[in-house]
């Protein structure tokens, strides 16, 4: 069935930001406006029958007439990046949902500490450009393995040489002894009364949150890239399907989801990475063994559900409402 909501977008043009990264702008079918994208927002984007993914939008909020995206080639790809980077072209058709914001710029805070590493750029980008338009002070810091590797990094170095309201510190990886950026002393003058945003690579948001464990928690926002890989090799295991009546082998190196969407049912899913929370599903019987960021820790604790995309069994079977 043809979801009504879904909005049909056309590959209006492809740049090269950096050597594994591209960046597309999608335009709609019809001209007509987009739905607003506030910054951090993100939208699941149809790549193919049964390949979808999440992208957060690059650019301003308003009713637009064009979507930006970002999107890095990842080594690990299981299939997205990759199908982005070698098979799409300027002028194909794509189906897409409407944005969606699980990583929101409060505009009202005093001031906004912003953090990136490598592709994270995406959301932080357009934050800093949101803040700077409404003259709100902010500090962008964002870290990449080297200047060729930075996205976005002309604009804004172009913004940072003209801005009032802003700071910009830059740290490239391979212009300090291949050392990560030092995310304690760069925030060691930013306020308590500040919001702090990052987007980036497991070890670059682990340091972020020891850095940042002694602010309010409701002053600390981050966004992650993808599933935890767990706590220790994946095995096979049994799920099965409530109300289909189906069980299926999910086996060590497939996901609940691949299983099931195999099998001919009608699985919600979007980024199919633990982030955008589509495929969460409710646990009837077993223990599941989390590896999103998204769940609320008590739903994770009371076993009530899961995301289907990453996630996986503590148990040797799982019963699924299904």
């Amino acid at each position: 069935m043809t979801d009504p909501t879904a909005l049909r977008l056309r590959v209006h043009s492809m740049t090269r930001q950096a050597p594994a990264i591209l960046s597309l702008v999608l335009e709609s079918i019809d001209h007509a406006p987009l739905p607003a994208a506030a910054p951090g927002a993100h939208l699941d984007l149809h790549l193919a029958p049964g390949l979808a993914r999440s992208y957060s939008i690059v650019g301003q909020p308003g009713r637009p007439s064009r979507y930006e995206l970002a999107i890095a080639r990842d080594a690990k790809s299981r299939g997205g990046s990759r199908f982005v980077h070698e098979k799409l072209r300027v002028g194909d058709e794509l189906t897409a949902s409407a944005p969606r914001n699980l990583f929101p710029l409060d505009e009202s805070a005093p001031f906004s500490a912003l953090l990136a590493g490598g592709i994270g750029i995406t959301p932080i980008w357009s934050m800093v450009q949101r803040l700077e338009s409404l003259q709100k002070p902010w500090l962008l810091v964002y870290a990449a393995r080297s200047r060729a590797h930075a996205a976005y990094l002309e604009e804004i170095e172009a913004l940072a040489r003209h801005t009032r309201v802003g700071r910009l510190h830059l740290h490239f990886d391979d212009e300090h002894q291949n050392q990560p950026v030092d995310l304690r002393a760069v925030l060691a003058d930013v306020g308590h009364d500040a919001h702090l945003y990052c987007c980036g690579p497991q070890p670059m948001l682990a340091a972020y949150e020891a850095a940042t464990a002694d602010r309010p928690p409701a002053q600390v926002h981050l966004e992650r890239f993808g599933a935890d890989a767990g706590t220790g090799p994946a095995s096979g295991f049994t799920v099965v399907l409530e109300r289909s009546g189906q069980s299926l082998q999910v086996p060590p190196d497939r996901s609940i989801l691949d299983v099931v969407l195999e099998a001919g049912i009608n699985a919600q899913y979007g980024c199919m990475q633990g982030s955008c929370g589509l495929c969460e599903t409710p646990v009837l019987k077993g223990v599941p063994e989390h590896r999103d960021h998204l769940l609320a820790d008590s739903v994770k604790a009371g076993n009530q559900a899961m995301l289907i995309c990453c996630s996986r069994s503590c148990t040797p079977e799982l019963v699924l409402d299904l």
